[in-house]
């Protein structure tokens, strides 16, 4: 049998969950499940006080059983270089506060196991670590110089655009060759943030979905498809994106089979990559979704993978 892990959970407040769609409290259950006691922590309770790592943090009880999901014990100052997993799940922006709380839990990882490892999630940004990979995405631009983005739309035509930071499909824009608002969208993130723009060739194929692939590990063990709703270009699923089953296709073992070995490297346990038209588009580590999707529809609780793994590393 396992032994008993402590398991901190970083997270946004519980209370405000989906219990149906949550990737996170599927973690949780499987962890209570399993035997282990948690702790659960918001990012802004977490300090570096004096060499330590500590969060004010609760512990916490979990069931499906909706407004009533979650049970906690009095709050107390946890020091996590004393438990044996940190679960690092707030929801991005990853800014300048995500990345301050990687530097934080590099001071007790990899001792106090951080899943998935916080200097790996630092240098690996979702629209950033896919851009090691050109040969799997579609053509794609990053930059804040105007000029380059107008030529860039000049060559072909049909873009998306979207804050490099963003997350949700927040800020995402599909601009036809006909669109004459690529010159406002620039001027309005421009104004907003110093940060360069992605700028990718538009793949008709999303019409189809956006394929959501879950790996464990760098293996990749189940998949849903997003369908986006009519009239609109984002598939994520609180934009109205439809969930529904699939399998991988030839190209997208490919595509696994080449970052595979590269996440695991890098300690990225739970990693969720997106996928259209047989392209990569991202590659999402810092707070990774769809575990329920694929559960309800494959019967497949990647959550058990999940927590296999973290097992194995403490062991």
């Amino acid at each position: 049998m396992a032994k008993t892990l402590k398991v901190a959970v970083q997270m946004d407040p519980i209370e405000s969950i989906n219990i149906d769609a949550d990737s996170t409290f599927a973690l949780m259950l499987e962890a209570q499940a399993r035997g282990h006691v948690m702790w659960h922590y918001h990012v802004r309770d977490l300090a570096l006080a004096n060499k330590r790592v500590v969060a004010r943090a609760q512990p916490v009880t979990v069931e499906r059983k909706k407004g009533a999901h979650w049970s906690f014990g009095p709050e107390e100052e946890l020091d996590l270089a004393q438990v044996d997993v940190v679960l690092m799940r707030q929801d991005p922006p990853f800014d300048m506060a995500y990345i301050t709380a990687t530097h934080i839990l590099e001071h007790i990882h990899p001792k106090t196991l951080v899943v998935n490892d916080p200097a790996s999630v630092r240098n690996a940004p979702e629209k950033l670590f896919v851009t090691h990979f050109p040969e799997l995405m579609p053509e794609t631009l990053v930059t804040a110089d105007r000029r380059q983005i107008m030529a860039f739309r000049q060559k072909h035509g049909d873009i998306i655009v979207k804050p490099l930071f963003g997350n949700g499909g927040a800020g995402v824009f599909h601009l036809r060759p006909d669109d004459p608002n690529l010159n406002s969208l620039v001027e309005m993130f421009t104004e907003r943030s110093r940060e360069p723009l992605v700028v990718q060739k538009y793949v008709p194929d999303v019409r189809k979905g956006d394929k959501r692939i879950i790996l464990v590990d760098g293996v990749a063990m189940g998949a849903i498809n997003r369908v986006p709703a009519a009239g609109e270009a984002r598939s994520n699923m609180h934009v109205g994106g439809r969930p529904e089953p699939t399998t991988l296709t030839d190209r997208e073992k490919e595509i696994c089979a080449a970052i595979g070995p590269e996440l695991k490297a890098r300690g990225m346990i739970f990693v969720g990559i997106d996928v259209i038209g047989g392209y990569l588009t991202e590659i999402n580590v810092t707070s990774p979704t769809g575990l329920q999707e694929i559960a309800r529809f494959d019967g497949i609780h990647l959550e058990q993978a999940i927590w296999d793994a973290i097992e194995a590393k403490r062991r």
